[in-house]
C-alpha cells in the first residue's frame, strides 16, 4: 500500500518557512479557549489558587495572546508530596483538557489534605482552539520538554516548575489517540520532516504510556483497573503492539520519556504515566472519555496515597 502523501511540500524534502506558513494559513479557529477553558477556572477558587505562569504571544503571526494557568491546591504544605496533572499538551485532545478540569471540579477535594495538587489543564491553547497537535510554528510541544525548548508551550511550564524547586511524586499527563493521527497528523509530520509516513493501527480503547526507564508496572495496573470501570481497555493488535510499540503489560506500552522530550519526562517523578483515550470509538461517548481521564487520575492518586502518607509522617 502506498503511503499517504500530504498536500504541502515536496516528498522527501523537509519543510522550509514557506511550507510552514502555508500550513499555518490553513488552520482555522474552531472553538474558544476563553469560554471552554478559562471560563471554568473561577468556579474552582474554593479548592484552588489560580496562578498565571506565562503567556503565549503569537501576535507576530497574526494571532493572539493566550494566558497560561495552573491550578494550585489549597492547603499547600512543604511536607506533602506533589501530584502534577497536565492536560492539553496536544490541544486537539479534548478529554485531556476537560478531564483535568472535571477532576479539579469534582474529585480533587478528596485529595487536598494529603497531596499538594498542581494542575495545568490546557498547555496548548492555540492547539485547543484549532484542534491541532502542533503549535503555530509547526512544532510538537510533546517533543519539546527540554532545555531551550523550541515550543513556548512546553518551555514556559517546564521553567515554571523548575522555579518551584520541588519534584512531583506523581505526574499524570492526559492525552488521546484519535483517528486524525493517521488521517492528518502523522502524514503532516512526515511531510514536515521530509520522511516517509507509516501509519499505525489506532487502538480501540484506553491505554497508558509508561516510562521505559521507570515503568512502575503495579502503578500502571492500578490505573488500568480504575479506568476499566468507566470504559474499555484497548487490546493489542495482531502483532502484540499498541501504536507500533510492543505491549509491556495489558493496556500499557512504554516510551523513553525524557530522551524523547515528552511532557512525562520533564520531572523526576517516581510515578509517571501518559493516558491515551480513544474518542473515535463507536462505543465511547465524549462524556465517557472525560470520565476515563478522571478515573485515571483517581486510580493514580489512590495507588500512590500510601507512599504519600509515609512521606508526610517522615518515613522512607
Amino acid at each position: 500500500m502506498q503511503p499517504f502523501i500530504y498536500h504541502i511540500g515536496t516528498q522527501g524534502q523537509p519543510w522550509g518557512e514557506a511550507e510552514k506558513q502555508q500550513w499555518l494559513t490553513e488552520q482555522q479557529i474552531k472553538r474558544a479557549y476563553q469560554t471552554e477553558v478559562l471560563a471554568q477556572l473561577p468556579a474552582l477558587a474554593s479548592d484552588f489558587e489560580l496562578i498565571q505562569y506565562g503567556e503565549l504571544d503569537y501576535q507576530s503571526l497574526g494571532l493572539g495572546k493566550y494566558p497560561l494557568f495552573l491550578l494550585k491546591g489549597h492547603h499547600w504544605q512543604p511536607n506533602k508530596p506533589l501530584a502534577l496533572v497536565t492536560g492539553g499538551v496536544h490541544g486537539y485532545e479534548t478529554s485531556g483538557v476537560q478531564g483535568a478540569l472535571r477532576f479539579a471540579a469534582t474529585e480533587a477535594k478528596n485529595y487536598l489534605n494529603d497531596f499538594n495538587l498542581l494542575i495545568a489543564p490546557c498547555i496548548s491553547p492555540w492547539g485547543y482552539e484549532t484542534i491541532n497537535r502542533w503549535n503555530p510554528l509547526a512544532v510538537d510541544p510533546n517533543r519539546s520538554f527540554v532545555a531551550n525548548s523550541p515550543s513556548a508551550e512546553a518551555g514556559l511550564l517546564r521553567e515554571h516548575l523548575l522555579t518551584l524547586g520541588v519534584t512531583p511524586l506523581l505526574h499524570i499527563d492526559l492525552h488521546e489517540t484519535t483517528d486524525s493521527d493517521n488521517s492528518e497528523f502523522r502524514p503532516a509530520k512526515a511531510a514536515r520532516d521530509g520522511s516517509v509516513n507509516t501509519n499505525w493501527n489506532i487502538p480501540d480503547g484506553f491505554y497508558l504510556v509508561g516510562d521505559s526507564e521507570n515503568p512502575q508496572p503495579e502503578f500502571q495496573q492500578a490505573i488500568i483497573n480504575e479506568v476499566a470501570k468507566v470504559t474499555h481497555i484497548a487490546p493489542a493488535d495482531d502483532q502484540g503492539c499498541l501504536i507500533g510499540e510492543p505491549l509491556a503489560q495489558f493496556g500499557v506500552v512504554n516510551y523513553p520519556k525524557r530522551s524523547l522530550g515528552l511532557c512525562g519526562g520533564m520531572t523526576a517523578a517516581k510515578y509517571v504515566t501518559t493516558t491515551e483515550v480513544y474518542p473515535d470509538s463507536p462505543t465511547a461517548t465524549p462524556e465517557q472519555c472525560i470520565l476515563a481521564q478522571v478515573a485515571a487520575i483517581v486510580g493514580a492518586l489512590n495507588y500512590v496515597y500510601p507512599k504519600a502518607l509515609k512521606i508526610r509522617v517522615g518515613g522512607n
